[in-house]
């Protein structure tokens, strides 16, 4: 069991700051080009009249949104690793363990979907 904590610590330790690096500047995907295909006449008045949203304040939205879970997820790993740290794992495996990864597990899928865009 020893080796399961020695695991945990090590996931901590090496996949924060590699979830964290994935979100610096300039590691974004580049969007993907969608096809053009030929739209229906009335598909065209539609979206005329539909208010065009500002590419940088949704960039922006995101950017706050990225800061914020990168924050949430950096408390969750402090969390889990004072849990892991106090949990004898030999005999008991903890539930609040097992949660608090999954939790991690969710928001970095999150922040992973936002940087691509």
């Amino acid at each position: 069991m020893d080796s399961r904590r020695k695991f945990l610590i090590t996931f901590i330790r090496v996949g924060v700051p590699a979830g964290i690096l994935t979100l610096a500047p300039g590691s974004q995907a580049h969007p993907k080009r969608t096809q053009n295909h030929p739209q229906q006449p009335h598909q065209k008045e539609d979206e005329s009249n539909q208010p065009k949203l500002d590419p940088k304040l949704i960039l922006e939205a995101n950017q706050k949104e990225i800061k914020k879970n990168v924050e949430r997820l950096y408390d969750l790993a402090s969390e889990l690793k004072a849990e892991v740290e106090k949990t004898d794992s030999v005999r008991v495996l903890s539930v609040v363990m097992l949660k608090k990864t999954d939790e991690i597990e969710k928001l970095a899928k999150e922040i992973r979907s936002r940087a691509k865009g």
